[in-house]
């Protein structure tokens, strides 16, 4: 189109006959009065619709607009973009200029569906349709197409593999390597992947080559899961084509590198972050899905038990003092935390967190990115923190002697400190404060609480089944017949809601070590951490064995969950 005067949105509406001059002049009156956009006017005096005002913004912008009820789009065309993404995102390819894919939709000014398009396909440019003929279409030539791995495999013929086969050479190319990465079948395979994973909440999609196959695999609930695994030619395309999105150097493959991708899908904001990490065979490519909508950072859904939850939250209430989540990778302790923050974030009180990396960002409060290669370490970070004058703060992790010392400094100077370690247990954790280097009567001054924390996966609420345990069953996890006595157990038998699994969706299993006299007279005396949880079992702590046993009790989980993330110990469940 050529540049010329930008026409206004109101003569271009009464181009389409949807207002008239009078109704125009009406909305002017009202702009000049009280300012405001005019398209906005019409539409709050009832005029026009959101979809007009859309069509005129498109129309003004220079688009071109479709008729897909009167168009008859060839099958190849079709086959550039699988039902899938037609799908998810309401498009439908028309054409293809010079390299560009043009695709019909309803609303071509939509810049993240744009760019999330331009990520799974390329080279694409939208066209204006209306919205009920996209879905007409989008059904027409997409039902009953769902798009798998292996026909994306089929369509590949062997001299095309030939062309992937290539790039496993060491001196490859960097132009090849870039073409291949951006085939077609690579970006539709990336493509159905993602959309995959994201559809089933996987937290982490794998990519691995070995020296005869390249696999696939997701994690959902903390359980891996493979998919059809692609032909090995296509692996170095692969995370060649992951590189390129996450702006990583592709020629360089000796070498681990990081990157991160954003993401909208259907609506939903994906934070990618990816590790590229070589091995043996070629580079191992992990993403890390972060999906800002399927996170609920409310401690209320966190699945602890009512009592649970009410000691959790009498702890977080402190005005002052360190507050501890420990437990290995994956076990939820940021989302704990994430809650924790949101819950009692208020106008009245300044919250900073320094992290690694930042996973979500929380309105309302000041988050802090630690980049070590720069010298931003937790330490340097919370020096910082202090002279902003924060009440609350929180620290991602307590690695080293520095970082412990500051956060003990901070909270003898009234601020609540929250942090994470990483132990098996909450009495342990203390001994691991005492190992770094922190002494114990600042301990006894400043830690108010540990909370020990893991993730087990829920029994699905479609496929339920209930079943008396036998004494055998019994045995494995420590419990007697006479200590269960009528109570049913329960697992999933698996249904399509599941994926055949069993299990969708996890809880958290937690101890809470609640610091008080007598336990800080052990810590003043060194005491072991087994001496520290015998005492704190006696004033009736619940170990994270004890609450996974509860939690089979209450047909949550699974004996198989509970024994696979705790230790047995000598129970007295009550």
């Amino acid at each position: 189109m050529a540049q010329g005067k930008r026409r206004i949105i109101g003569q271009i509406l009464k181009e389409m006959k949807c207002v008239t001059e009078s109704q125009i002049q009406e909305a002017l009156a009202i702009q000049k009065q009280r300012g405001g956009v005019i398209g906005e006017i019409l539409a709050e005096l009832g005029y026009v619709s959101e979809a007009d005002i859309r069509r005129a913004l498109c129309k003004q912008a220079g688009m071109q607009e479709v008729d897909l009820d009167k168009v008859d789009i060839p099958p190849e065309l079709i086959g550039r973009v699988t039902a899938d993404i037609a799908a998810t995102y309401k498009v439908v390819p028309v054409s293809e200029q010079k390299g560009v894919l043009y695709l019909a939709m309803a609303d071509p000014l939509d810049v993240k569906t744009l760019d999330a398009l331009r990520f799974m396909l390329g080279r694409v440019e939208g066209v204006l349709a209306d919205t009920e003929a996209v879905e007409r279409a989008v059904e027409r030539y997409y039902s009953g197409q769902g798009e798998s791995a292996e026909d994306i495999m089929r369509d590949l013929d062997d001299s095309a593999l030939a062309d992937f086969e290539q790039i496993s050479v060491e001196t490859i190319d960097e132009d090849t390597i870039t073409k291949m990465a951006d085939s077609a079948p690579v970006k539709k395979l990336l493509s159905l992947v993602l959309l995959n994973a994201i559809r089933d909440k996987a937290s982490d999609i794998h990519f691995e080559p070995f020296e005869e196959e390249f696999r696939i695999r997701y994690r959902v609930d903390g359980a891996l899961y493979e998919m059809q695994p692609p032909p090995k030619p296509l692996g170095m395309a692969l995370t060649s084509r992951i590189k390129v999105l996450a702006d990583l150097n592709i020629a360089e493959r000796r070498v681990p590198q990081d990157g991160r991708i954003e993401l909208n899908v259907a609506g939903s904001q994906v934070d990618l972050r990816i590790s590229v990490l070589p091995t043996m065979f070629g580079e191992s490519v992990v993403m890390r899905v972060l999906d800002r909508t399927a996170v609920s950072l409310d401690l209320n859904r966190l699945g602890l038990r009512d009592d649970d939850l009410a000691v959790f939250r009498q702890l977080i209430s402190k005005p002052n003092g360190i507050i501890l989540v420990t437990g290995p990778t994956g076990s939820g302790k940021t989302t704990t935390l994430y809650s924790a923050l949101n819950e009692i974030n208020s106008v009245e009180d300044k919250i900073i967190t320094t992290e690694d990396p930042v996973e979500y960002d929380l309105n309302g409060i000041m988050q802090v990115q630690v980049h070590p290669e720069y010298d931003v370490t937790f330490a340097s970070c919370l020096r910082s923190i202090l002279r902003q004058d924060p009440d609350i703060i929180l620290i991602g992790e307590i690695r080293d002697h520095e970082t412990a010392e500051i956060a003990v400094h901070a909270s003898l100077t009234g601020h609540l400190v929250f942090s994470t370690l990483h132990t098996n247990d909450a009495p342990t954790s203390i001994t691991r404060l005492l190992e770094i280097g922190v002494e114990p009567y600042l301990l006894t001054a400043t830690v108010e609480g540990i909370v020990a924390q893991r993730l087990v996966r829920r029994i699905c609420k479609q496929c339920k089944h209930e079943f008396a345990p036998s004494a055998d069953i019994l045995k494995e996890i420590g419990l007697t017949l006479e200590e269960v006595q009528d109570r049913k157990f329960a697992f999933g038998v698996g249904c399509d809601a599941c994926s055949s699994v069993g299990y969708k969706g996890r809880m958290a299993i937690i101890e809470q070590l609640i610091l008080d006299d007598d336990l800080r007279d052990l810590i003043m005396d060194r005491a072991s951490a087994v001496k520290i949880r015998d005492a704190a079992r006696q004033k009736g702590m619940r170990t994270l064995r004890q609450s996974g046993i509860l939690g089979i009790y209450d047909q949550m989980t699974t004996i198989e969950e509970v024994m696979k993330e705790t230790v047995m110990e000598d129970m007295d469940i009550g």
